[in-house]
């Protein structure tokens, strides 16, 4: 919101997402070009009367002239700005939060007792009692082992701090590994300030980098992680398949079986029951009958061969995968530790999928030559306005609606009369006269194509053209 005296501007930012619920109070404010839009538009130009900030809340209004009145209610998540006239809710910035149409403004000031009786009397229950105070307060208080303290060292303690924050220095730090604006001093303090809007200001710019940087490490986190998945769902089916092919070694044992026992291989057999060497069990071999015992054996061996490579080319992969995983892992613990949020970006926008504009066309190959047709009116102008050079044969069906049908020209090669038939009958297919027994096509060099400026989608002007009759057919 920009407000101004004729001489300068002042500006309030107010961020109301639920990660930032906090205004801001920048020097100068270009806005967006695009995505922006003017909010209030009744109070544009009205005059600010007062500002009233409501007693024991987190809601203030600015009071404007002819009884209207932006109340800003800083609630966290369920933040929001409120145009009101007469002290009625005319709009709401945040729809969805429907309660806030009900919102009466003389019920906004809170009443808190804050005399040593009443402190006295709510030892169980203090921070339900002073429900102004948030949770910073009673986190200082708990370092300074607030809790097993007297109740009369308790309320010198308590009206102490209340007394910095009646008279506060601002502290920007972190708390939770997160950063934070405090009246009181907390433990990891990186800047202390004096004066509320250069304090608040900074505070702004250093959470807004901080959720730009945990936004951009999240995304390339996640998609590191799915690359992880991904490696290590292929590494495990790979030892899978190695572990089968480890425990099955047939094909040797094949081979080797039938080569100790020609004798008893002959050509015409299709399979042969051999004693196993190793364990004395009885194995069924299945043979080529049109092979000898040794013919077998040798195919045998050579499939046990290729085992024994598919094994090592297993091998070599799941090793691969293993280290891409390991670079991957060593590469989420250096994001996790990074501050340089153009890196992060870089990184994200060569994660990103590369977004695929699909072709205004559907393709047909016959004999050689290939044949566009258009998919809609809008893809027809694409079609034939930028993906046509002046030598393609053009084709439309005559005086009906339908796909425009380009034959792309190779060097030194006519249009084969059945070429250009067949595009004739897809022209024909893809249009209006499909269902008709005969249709009349339109035929003619690309550059005798043109569109006039004020022609609609899909409509073109044919300066020269053959006429030919085919029959819609798509096969």
């Amino acid at each position: 919101m920009e407000f101004n005296n004729a001489r300068q501007s002042f500006f309030i930012r107010a961020s109301l997402q639920p990660a930032l619920c906090c205004l801001s109070f920048p020097n100068v404010y270009h806005r967006a070009k695009k995505n922006s839009i003017d909010l209030f538009l009744d109070v544009l130009m009205k005059q600010v009367v007062s500002v009233t900030q409501f007693d024991n809340e987190r809601s203030f209004s600015i009071n404007l002239e002819s009884d209207w009145a932006l109340l800003f209610k800083m609630h966290g998540s369920q933040s929001n700005v409120i145009l009101m006239r007469e002290q009625k809710v005319v709009s709401i910035f945040k729809n969805q939060f429907d309660a806030d149409w009900d919102i009466d403004i003389k019920q906004l000031n809170r009443t808190v007792d804050w005399s040593k009786e009443s402190f006295f009397q709510s030892q169980e229950n203090l921070k339900t009692k002073y429900f102004t105070i948030g949770r910073e307060f009673w986190e200082y208080l708990g370092k300074l082992d607030f809790e097993s303290k007297s109740v009369d060292v308790k309320w010198d303690m308590f009206e102490s701090t209340l007394a910095q924050l009646r008279a506060p220095k601002f502290f920007i730090g972190y708390t939770h590994h997160k950063a934070t604006f405090s009246l009181l001093p907390i433990s990891n303090i990186i800047d202390q300030f004096s004066d509320p809007i250069e304090a608040v200001n900074s505070f702004f710019q250093l959470a807004t980098t901080e959720s730009a940087l945990e936004v951009e490490k999240k995304s390339l986190l996640k998609y590191l992680q799915e690359q992880i998945k991904n490696k290590k769902s292929f590494a495990e089916r790979n030892e899978r398949k190695l572990s089968e092919l480890l425990n099955d070694q047939h094909y040797q044992l094949w081979g080797d079986l039938i080569m100790a026992n020609m004798h008893l291989v002959k050509p015409g057999m299709e399979s042969v029951t051999l004693t196993n060497f190793y364990n004395q069990e009885q194995t069924k071999i299945k043979l080529k009958k049109e092979l000898n015992a040794q013919r077998n054996a040798e195919v045998f061996y050579r499939k046990s061969k290729n085992q024994q490579i598919e094994i090592a080319k297993l091998r070599e992969s799941i090793i691969a995968k293993q280290k891409e995983i390991a670079a991957l892992q060593k590469r989420i613990e250096e994001i996790e530790q990074t501050t340089d949020i153009r890196q992060l970006r870089k990184e994200n926008e060569k994660a990103k999928p590369k977004k695929v504009t699909p072709l205004p066309y559907r393709e047909v190959e016959f004999k050689g030559f290939k044949i566009w047709i258009g998919k809609s009116a809008e893809a027809n102008d694409e079609l034939t306005l930028r993906h046509s050079f002046k030598e393609d044969l053009w084709l439309h069906a005559k005086d009906v609606a339908g796909s425009h049908v380009l034959v792309k020209h190779q060097a030194n090669k006519p249009f084969p009369k059945d070429v250009i038939v067949r595009a004739a009958e897809l022209a024909a297919y893809y249009s209006k006269r499909k269902n008709e027994t005969l249709c009349p096509v339109a035929v003619t060099a690309k550059k005798f194509v043109r569109k006039r400026k004020d022609d609609p989608v899909g409509a073109v002007v044919v300066e020269k053209e053959d006429v030919v009759l085919v029959k819609p057919q798509m096969v």
